[in-house]
């Protein structure tokens, strides 16, 4: 019997996010055992994204000439940013952990920016702001469970780096295609990163298979779902179900890895997110009554 198209939806949109926690996993498990050096993930990640979305816009017949690959330079710029400054992160951040900086950096980046462009956020997203900001202070203030700075400091750089990439991308009307184009244009010095590493045989074969699932699979395979499932979902739905990515990493973290959840995470995490939470449904309540009235 063919599944409703509800149960469709809902089912893409759980493997979509369970892959992009897995890519947090992924990378952890790949260096958190020396498995892999960061650069050769990296590269690694990025090549194998780029085949796979190659491989899957060519199967739909969408497949990008030189001349006209989609996305542009800024975003791929931004993409390799939040790339590399990932892979760094997570030499010194737990799966969960650098899943909840990740996200929160995505998300107060992008409100930043909203204000910055003249939005006048209302009343309950002021304070959804406010508390998830609060809590991410807390969450890096020095302390015997407080992650690396140095980490936090680089995976909040990728959280702002995939904001950036987001707002670029912002209307675009084929997203896999302009995402199949950046990745594109990342490939030459993706290359040139898992060069030295081959050379000097710095990746073992599980790291290899770690980065090449982490960009075929959690990235090319993963964007690909959630694009197709992207226009099903309300907007503020979209932004919802994506408070389920850190939760998903921290789960797999001490699953996969045996990482601690510690009580500071917990509280932090329940803070960040029900900060954002609060701010989305605000922004969403608020431009709801301004469609009524106008």
């Amino acid at each position: 019997m063919a599944k409703s198209p509800a149960v469709k939806i809902t089912t893409l949109t759980i493997l979509a996010m369970v892959a992009f926690a897995a890519n947090s996993i992924l990378n952890r498990l790949a260096l958190a055992e020396s498995e892999a050096d960061a650069l050769t993930y990296t590269g690694v990640r990025l090549a194998s994204g780029a085949v796979m979305l190659m491989v899957i816009l060519a199967w739909r017949g969408a497949m990008p000439s030189l001349r006209r690959m989609g996305g542009s330079t800024g975003g791929a710029l931004a993409l390799f940013v939040y790339a590399i400054g990932f892979s760094f992160a997570y030499l010194d951040l737990a799966a969960g952990t650098g899943a909840l900086l990740l996200f929160a950096a995505v998300q107060l980046g992008m409100l930043g920016w909203a204000i910055g462009q003249g939005d006048r956020p209302g009343a309950l997203e002021w304070a959804g702001f406010a508390v998830a900001v609060l809590f991410l202070v807390f969450l890096v203030l020095p302390g015997v469970t407080a992650p690396n700075p140095i980490g936090a400091a680089l995976m909040i750089l990728a959280g702002l780096a995939w904001a950036t990439y987001t707002l670029i991308g912002r209307g675009s009307a084929a997203p896999l295609v302009d995402t199949g184009g950046n990745f594109l244009r990342c490939l030459p010095i993706a290359l040139l990163l898992i060069l030295p590493g081959l050379l000097a045989q710095t990746t073992s074969l599980a790291g290899w298979l770690y980065a090449i699932a982490s960009g075929a699979i959690a990235s090319g395979l993963g964007y690909a779902v959630w694009y197709s499932v992207l226009p099903s979902l309300e907007r503020s739905t979209a932004a919802y179900v994506q408070l389920s990515v850190p939760a998903i990493a921290a789960v797999g973290g001490m699953l996969f890895i045996a990482e601690p959840l510690t009580l500071r995470l917990i509280l932090c995490s329940l803070g960040i997110l029900g900060g954002v939470a609060l701010a989305l449904w605000g922004a969403d309540r608020r431009k709801r009554e301004a469609t009524l009235t106008t």
